[in-house]
Protein backbone atom coordinates (compact mmCIF):
# COMPACT_ATOMS: atom_id res chain seq x y z
CA UNK A 1 0.00 0.00 0.00
CA UNK A 2 1.19 3.51 -0.74
CA UNK A 3 2.57 5.47 2.19
CA UNK A 4 0.14 8.35 2.45
CA UNK A 5 2.23 9.94 5.18
CA UNK A 6 5.23 10.36 2.89
CA UNK A 7 5.69 13.92 1.55
CA UNK A 8 7.43 12.56 -1.56
CA UNK A 9 5.77 10.67 -4.38
CA UNK A 10 7.48 9.40 -7.49
CA UNK A 11 10.85 10.40 -8.89
CA UNK A 12 13.01 13.34 -7.88
CA UNK A 13 12.87 14.73 -11.41
CA UNK A 14 10.72 17.84 -11.57
CA UNK A 15 9.37 20.31 -14.10
CA UNK A 16 11.47 23.43 -14.64
CA UNK A 17 8.82 26.16 -14.78
CA UNK A 18 8.11 28.72 -12.06
CA UNK A 19 4.71 29.61 -13.55
CA UNK A 20 2.50 27.51 -15.81
CA UNK A 21 2.91 30.04 -18.59
CA UNK A 22 6.53 28.89 -18.82
CA UNK A 23 5.69 25.17 -19.08
CA UNK A 24 7.07 23.04 -21.91
CA UNK A 25 6.05 19.75 -23.49
CA UNK A 26 8.89 18.09 -21.60
CA UNK A 27 7.59 19.50 -18.30
CA UNK A 28 4.08 18.30 -18.91
CA UNK A 29 5.14 14.87 -20.15
CA UNK A 30 6.95 14.41 -16.85
CA UNK A 31 4.01 15.68 -14.81
CA UNK A 32 1.57 13.48 -16.75
CA UNK A 33 3.60 10.35 -16.04
CA UNK A 34 3.73 11.24 -12.34
CA UNK A 35 0.01 11.98 -12.34
CA UNK A 36 -0.86 8.59 -13.76
CA UNK A 37 1.37 6.79 -11.26
CA UNK A 38 -0.25 8.75 -8.43
CA UNK A 39 -3.74 7.99 -9.77
CA UNK A 40 -3.05 4.26 -9.66
CA UNK A 41 -2.58 4.55 -5.90
CA UNK A 42 -6.00 6.14 -5.34
CA UNK A 43 -7.62 2.94 -4.00
CA UNK A 44 -4.81 2.65 -1.43
CA UNK A 45 -5.40 6.19 -0.21
CA UNK A 46 -9.15 5.66 -0.05
CA UNK A 47 -8.75 2.45 1.94
CA UNK A 48 -6.31 4.12 4.32
CA UNK A 49 -8.71 7.00 4.89
CA UNK A 50 -11.64 4.64 5.38
CA UNK A 51 -9.70 2.96 8.18
CA UNK A 52 -9.69 6.27 10.06
CA UNK A 53 -13.36 5.53 10.83
CA UNK A 54 -12.36 2.45 12.85
CA UNK A 55 -13.16 2.97 16.53
CA UNK A 56 -14.97 6.25 15.88
CA UNK A 57 -18.40 5.68 17.45
CA UNK A 58 -19.69 9.23 17.87
CA UNK A 59 -22.32 7.80 20.25
CA UNK A 60 -23.66 5.31 17.69
CA UNK A 61 -24.17 1.60 18.48
CA UNK A 62 -21.35 0.69 16.05
CA UNK A 63 -18.30 2.64 14.94
CA UNK A 64 -18.31 4.42 11.61
CA UNK A 65 -16.19 1.79 9.87
CA UNK A 66 -18.51 -1.01 10.96
CA UNK A 67 -21.49 1.04 9.82
CA UNK A 68 -19.85 1.44 6.42
CA UNK A 69 -19.03 -2.27 6.17
CA UNK A 70 -22.53 -3.23 7.26
CA UNK A 71 -24.13 -0.90 4.74
CA UNK A 72 -21.98 -2.32 1.94
CA UNK A 73 -22.55 -5.90 3.07
CA UNK A 74 -26.30 -5.45 3.09
CA UNK A 75 -26.21 -3.96 -0.40
CA UNK A 76 -23.92 -6.73 -1.68
CA UNK A 77 -26.09 -9.50 -0.22
CA UNK A 78 -29.10 -7.87 -1.81
CA UNK A 79 -27.51 -8.30 -5.25
CA UNK A 80 -26.41 -4.75 -5.96
CA UNK A 81 -23.65 -4.27 -8.54
CA UNK A 82 -20.09 -3.33 -7.64
CA UNK A 83 -20.31 0.45 -8.20
CA UNK A 84 -23.38 0.55 -5.92
CA UNK A 85 -21.67 -1.55 -3.24
CA UNK A 86 -18.56 0.63 -3.37
CA UNK A 87 -20.76 3.70 -2.97
CA UNK A 88 -22.37 2.02 0.05
CA UNK A 89 -18.93 1.31 1.49
CA UNK A 90 -17.70 4.88 1.02
CA UNK A 91 -20.89 6.87 1.61
CA UNK A 92 -19.71 8.13 5.02
CA UNK A 93 -15.97 8.37 4.32
CA UNK A 94 -16.32 12.16 4.47
CA UNK A 95 -17.18 12.11 8.17
CA UNK A 96 -13.61 12.93 9.17
CA UNK A 97 -13.07 16.02 7.01
CA UNK A 98 -16.62 16.98 6.06
CA UNK A 99 -18.31 17.21 9.44
CA UNK A 100 -21.03 19.46 8.03
CA UNK A 101 -21.16 18.07 4.48
CA UNK A 102 -19.93 14.50 4.57
CA UNK A 103 -22.23 13.26 1.74
CA UNK A 104 -20.73 15.75 -0.71
CA UNK A 105 -17.18 14.69 0.22
CA UNK A 106 -17.94 11.01 -0.44
CA UNK A 107 -19.85 11.85 -3.62
CA UNK A 108 -16.89 13.80 -4.98
CA UNK A 109 -14.59 10.83 -4.43
CA UNK A 110 -16.79 8.34 -6.27
CA UNK A 111 -18.15 10.65 -8.98
CA UNK A 112 -15.55 9.81 -11.65
CA UNK A 113 -16.31 6.09 -11.36
CA UNK A 114 -20.08 5.67 -11.06
CA UNK A 115 -23.35 6.47 -12.81
CA UNK A 116 -25.25 9.69 -12.30
CA UNK A 117 -27.83 7.88 -10.16
CA UNK A 118 -25.29 6.30 -7.82
CA UNK A 119 -23.48 9.62 -7.47
CA UNK A 120 -26.78 11.38 -6.70
CA UNK A 121 -27.67 8.84 -4.04
CA UNK A 122 -24.33 9.36 -2.33
CA UNK A 123 -24.47 13.13 -2.57
CA UNK A 124 -27.97 13.39 -1.12
CA UNK A 125 -28.22 10.49 1.28
CA UNK A 126 -27.75 12.81 4.26
CA UNK A 127 -31.07 14.56 3.66
CA UNK A 128 -32.83 11.24 3.10
CA UNK A 129 -31.24 9.57 6.12
CA UNK A 130 -32.51 12.51 8.16
CA UNK A 131 -36.05 11.20 7.68
CA UNK A 132 -35.27 8.73 10.45
CA UNK A 133 -33.88 11.10 13.07
CA UNK A 134 -33.96 14.82 12.20
CA UNK A 135 -37.11 15.32 14.28
CA UNK A 136 -35.16 14.20 17.36
CA UNK A 137 -32.48 16.87 16.91
CA UNK A 138 -34.65 19.87 16.08
CA UNK A 139 -34.52 19.53 12.31
CA UNK A 140 -37.10 18.89 9.62
CA UNK A 141 -37.35 15.15 8.96
CA UNK A 142 -39.12 15.85 5.67
CA UNK A 143 -36.31 17.94 4.20
CA UNK A 144 -35.87 15.24 1.57
CA UNK A 145 -39.19 16.32 0.05
CA UNK A 146 -37.40 19.20 -1.65
CA UNK A 147 -36.01 16.52 -3.97
CA UNK A 148 -39.34 14.79 -4.63
CA UNK A 149 -39.35 15.63 -8.35
CA UNK A 150 -35.85 14.29 -8.94
CA UNK A 151 -35.79 11.03 -10.95
CA UNK A 152 -33.42 9.50 -8.37
CA UNK A 153 -35.61 10.28 -5.34
CA UNK A 154 -36.94 6.74 -4.92
CA UNK A 155 -33.51 5.18 -5.40
CA UNK A 156 -32.01 7.35 -2.67
CA UNK A 157 -34.93 6.68 -0.33
CA UNK A 158 -34.48 2.96 -0.95
CA UNK A 159 -30.74 3.12 -0.22
CA UNK A 160 -31.37 4.74 3.13
CA UNK A 161 -34.29 2.50 4.07
CA UNK A 162 -32.79 -0.85 3.09
CA UNK A 163 -29.10 -0.35 3.75
CA UNK A 164 -28.04 2.86 5.50
CA UNK A 165 -30.49 3.40 8.35
CA UNK A 166 -30.57 -0.36 9.01
CA UNK A 167 -26.78 -0.69 9.37
CA UNK A 168 -26.28 -0.05 13.08
CA UNK A 169 -26.68 -3.62 14.35
CA UNK A 170 -23.73 -4.67 16.56
CA UNK A 171 -24.67 -8.32 15.98
CA UNK A 172 -24.74 -8.19 12.19
CA UNK A 173 -22.15 -10.38 10.48
CA UNK A 174 -20.58 -7.88 8.09
CA UNK A 175 -17.93 -8.78 5.56
CA UNK A 176 -14.46 -7.40 6.46
CA UNK A 177 -12.88 -4.51 4.59
CA UNK A 178 -10.60 -6.96 2.75
CA UNK A 179 -13.67 -8.50 1.12
CA UNK A 180 -14.54 -5.21 -0.57
CA UNK A 181 -11.02 -4.19 -1.56
CA UNK A 182 -10.94 -6.02 -4.93
CA UNK A 183 -14.24 -4.52 -6.07
CA UNK A 184 -13.17 -1.05 -4.95
CA UNK A 185 -10.01 -1.44 -7.03
CA UNK A 186 -12.03 -2.59 -10.04
CA UNK A 187 -14.49 0.28 -9.79
CA UNK A 188 -11.71 2.85 -9.41
CA UNK A 189 -9.52 1.39 -12.16
CA UNK A 190 -10.93 3.64 -14.88
CA UNK A 191 -12.80 6.95 -14.55
CA UNK A 192 -15.95 7.21 -16.64
CA UNK A 193 -17.04 10.72 -15.64
CA UNK A 194 -14.02 13.00 -15.46
CA UNK A 195 -12.39 15.65 -17.62
CA UNK A 196 -9.14 13.84 -16.84
CA UNK A 197 -10.39 10.49 -18.19
CA UNK A 198 -8.21 10.83 -21.30
CA UNK A 199 -5.10 10.79 -19.12
CA UNK A 200 -6.22 7.48 -17.63
CA UNK A 201 -6.46 5.95 -21.08
CA UNK A 202 -2.69 6.12 -21.32
CA UNK A 203 -2.18 4.14 -18.12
Amino acid sequence: MADIDSPIHGSHERAKFRAMTEGTQEDWSLISSEYMAFARDLPDRVLAHLKLLDGDFGGFPVDRLQHSLQTATRAHRDGRDEPYVVMALLHDIGDTLGTYNHPEVAASIIKPFVSEEIHWICQNHGAFQGHYYFHYVGMDRDIRERYRDNPHFDACAEFCEKYDQAAFDPDYDSEPLEFFEPMLRRVMARPINSMYAKLAEAK
